[in-house]
């Protein structure tokens, strides 16, 4: 009789401003770690239609975190996934029509941690234990306290605001999340967006989560316990990889 598994849902939190390279990182995590899936927080942003317009600027808003995201229904979606270790079968995103940079990771890092999660995943086979990992790639990820509480693994990717403006300019445009339009609708900023809207709601989310205030040097303050800071500018993909493969192993033995 083949024995029935329990699953352990383990949400890993993938956060930092647009533009950081959060979603990269995730795409390499889920094409080592077996029984993964990435978690977009964009695809929980409301109707373009029901965006806030900015008070003072009169453009759309889709940075400030009271409105950007459609918070109870990703906490919803985030204990269900938790609870059942399924994504939702309705549910349905539109990062695929984004632009996909491919940044390559060494080989031998990939295979390196492909052994060892397979490992992993046999050992807690044969203790009737099945684990799902959830990676959750977001802006905002760290802004809302029931978001913070369902996040098992926290990684922060903190880069300095110059060369998150430069990414973001040389950007086309968005796919925003419309659940019932396969196509979404694109967003492309406005002349300023990035000075007046993009790195004001940045700050004024991750204002608390570091010491004084001070986002690009700032220690981490008890606001997100036990999250890892990376600072990944001059650094290559695969050591990054590597770091944080290294937090996710120690993880499924808590």
């Amino acid at each position: 009789m083949v024995k029935e598994q329990a699953t352990r849902v383990i949400l890993v939190g993938v956060g930092g401003a647009t533009c950081s390279g959060k979603t990269t990182l995730a795409k390499h995590l889920k094409n080592i770690i077996p029984d993964s899936v990435i978690i977009h927080q964009d695809d929980f942003a409301p109707p373009q239609e029901l965006v806030p317009i900015h008070p003072v600027h009169n453009v759309q808003d889709w940075d400030a975190p009271q409105g950007a995201i459609q918070w109870d229904r990703l906490i919803d979606f985030l204990r269900t996934v938790k609870k059942t270790g399924i994504i939702p079968p309705e549910h349905y995103s539109h990062d695929h029509l984004n632009e996909q940079k491919d940044i390559p990771v060494e080989d031998a890092v990939k295979e390196k941690w492909r052994k060892e999660f397979e490992l992993i995943k046999q050992r807690k086979s044969e203790e009737g234990v099945r684990i799902v990992w959830g990676l959750v790639d977001g802006f905002l990820l760290y802004w809302h306290p029931d978001v913070i509480a369902e996040l098992d693994v926290k990684i922060f990717l903190r880069v300095p605001e110059a060369t998150l403006k430069e990414r973001r300019h040389q950007r086309h445009g968005y796919h925003t999340a419309v659940q019932t339009d396969p196509e979404g609708s694109l967003w492309r900023d406005p002349p300023t967006y990035w000075e007046d809207v993009v790195w004001p709601a940045y700050v004024e989310a991750h204002t608390d989560m570091f010491a004084d205030g001070d986002i690009e040097h700032g220690e981490p303050t008890d606001k997100v316990k036990g999250v890892l800071v990376i600072a990944p500018v001059g650094r290559e993909l695969g050591a990054i990889v590597d770091e944080c493969c290294d937090v996710l192993r120690a993880s499924e033995m808590t």
